[in-house]
């Protein structure tokens, strides 16, 4: 029989980032947070936690944490269809989530929800194409991910679109791209990225006839605003989608390198397979808004 303090224990240390943040979030000793943990994984018989700093569960230590996860979303429905019941505690979403998302449609598609549910969210900002590993690792309760495929034990929805053009001043098209887009050019015109897992640039390249993708100089800026300034400023060319380059390139303060090519990025919600209702009313939301946002 698992005993949930313990499990909560183990769940503290791994978000709080230690033991003794862990015993000042449960109002418990550091010593007393230990030894919960520490009997926890003398009746499991196996380590659940690795003692570095931070602190990082093992394979069963995520297995024991995504089932806690799990049965808390579970309690917190029952506790919302039983009238009688006294909520103490707030809800709490750990979602996965692209930045351009983030920074675009995802509040305003949950703010019905932010108005009249007890609801905290601990956002996991990272690449589309990366989300969906923090769903597979148990460390969010879903995601937005460009993975078109369930996975295991988890619901899928299409959300809709997002249409990203190559993009540049055209001062910056003068110097770097006066022939347009060529391999040589390419290698040598600084282009700005998200992140290194960013490969939306590289898409595009090879969609390019005559181009190779190969190494390239770029910045990485993993923020949307400041990337934009990034390229309105003049200092690379590189990937935005139309709801934040539209209006720039209508004004002329932006144009298309490739006017003939774009990429739609289609997003998708994952998350677990549960009848938990305030999982539930928050994918319903989530999916309902996402669909009359973004492009179809």
């Amino acid at each position: 029989m698992l005993d949930y303090k313990q499990i909560e224990a183990l769940a503290k240390v791994i978000q709080e980032g230690g033991f003794e943040r862990a015993a000042q979030a449960l109002y418990l000793t550091q010593s007393a947070v230990s030894q919960r943990v520490r009997q926890l994984e003398e009746t499991s018989g196996q380590i659940l936690i690795s003692r570095t700093t931070p602190p990082q569960p093992t394979v069963a230590g995520k297995a024991l944490l995504k089932h806690y996860q799990q049965v808390k979303l579970l309690e917190e429905g029952l506790s919302a269809d039983l009238p009688s019941a006294t909520k103490t505690q707030k809800t709490s979403f750990a979602i996965g989530i692209n930045a351009d998302s983030l920074a675009h449609w995802f509040i305003a598609a949950i703010d019905p929800l932010l108005q009249r549910m007890d609801l905290l969210l601990d956002l996991r900002v990272d690449d589309q194409e990366q989300t969906h590993h923090y769903l597979r690792e148990g460390d969010v309760v879903g995601c937005i991910s460009t993975e078109a495929n369930a996975i295991q034990g988890c619901r899928i929805d299409k959300l809709g679109s997002m249409n990203y053009r190559l993009v540049a001043t055209a001062d910056f098209t003068q110097r770097y791209f006066p022939n347009g887009l060529t391999q040589a050019e390419i290698e040598l015109a600084p282009a700005v990225i998200f992140n290194r897992k960013d490969r939306l640039h590289h898409h595009f390249l090879q969609q390019v006839p005559g181009i190779l993708p190969k190494d390239f100089p770029a910045h990485n800026i993993p923020a949307p605003d400041q990337f934009l300034q990034f390229i309105t400023a003049g200092y690379g060319y590189g990937m935005v989608p139309d709801w934040q380059g539209q209006k720039l390139i209508e004004s002329g303060q932006l144009q298309e390198l490739a006017p003939e090519i774009s990429i739609r990025v289609d997003l998708y919600w994952h998350c677990w397979n549960l009848t938990a209702q305030p999982l539930q009313e928050f994918s319903n939301q989530l999916v309902s808004a996402a669909k009359q946002i973004l492009t179809d």
